[in-house]
């Protein structure tokens, strides 16, 4: 017991929103040290929203998703620089298909190291290139996180045909592809 709750204390939270976020689960799954990803709800005031509610654009939530990761094997830089070729952080209007403020992406700090690390991957990203727009996504201190209904979890995994069709059909799939691929 006390060897698990050591290696727990070592653990770090890193809180992204990108859209929807069934598409911001599978990215973050597949990477060494990343211990979980739940997805849910975070920067609104409502406490424990329902996805109804969230989706109303009334509680000021993002769709977001909670990494837990163990930062000797996977840096934060690491999360973030993932975090930002999933999505288009040039669009303030929510991301691809999904419009609205509780699609809209957000960086999301859990201490002082984190903002500073965002803000330098921010204005890395702005200056690469890989844009031509100006940089939307905003860097926030964190807020509560209420984990979504349990239907959204995993959902890439529970629903892996309609998931690939979403991510196709909301122009997710391809703009990341044009996007990264060649550069």
């Amino acid at each position: 017991m006390e060897n698990k709750l050591q290696t727990e204390n070592q653990y770090q939270l890193a809180t992204f929103a990108g859209g929807c976020f069934w598409c911001m689960v599978k990215p973050f799954d597949k990477w060494p040290g990343v211990i979980k990803v739940v997805s849910g709800y975070t920067g609104g005031e409502l406490p424990n929203p329902t996805y109804e509610q969230v989706c109303s654009d009334t509680t000021g939530h993002y769709e977001a998703v909670q990494i837990t990761f163990d930062p000797a094997v996977i840096s934060y830089q690491e999360i973030l620089s993932v975090f930002w070729q999933q999505i288009d952080p040039t669009d303030a209007g929510g991301q691809f298909g999904d419009r609205g403020s509780s699609y809209q992406t957000a960086i999301f700090y859990h201490n002082q190291e984190q903002k500073e690390l965002a803000e330098a991957s921010k204005n890395e990203l702005a200056k690469s290139g890989h844009f031509s727009l100006p940089i939307f996504t905003p860097i926030l201190p964190a807020k509560p996180f209420y984990p979504a209904e349990e239907y959204h979890q995993d959902y890439y995994k529970k629903n892996p045909s309609h998931y690939q069709r979403y991510s196709i059909g909301s122009g997710r799939a391809g703009f990341l592809e044009r996007q990264w691929q060649q550069k």
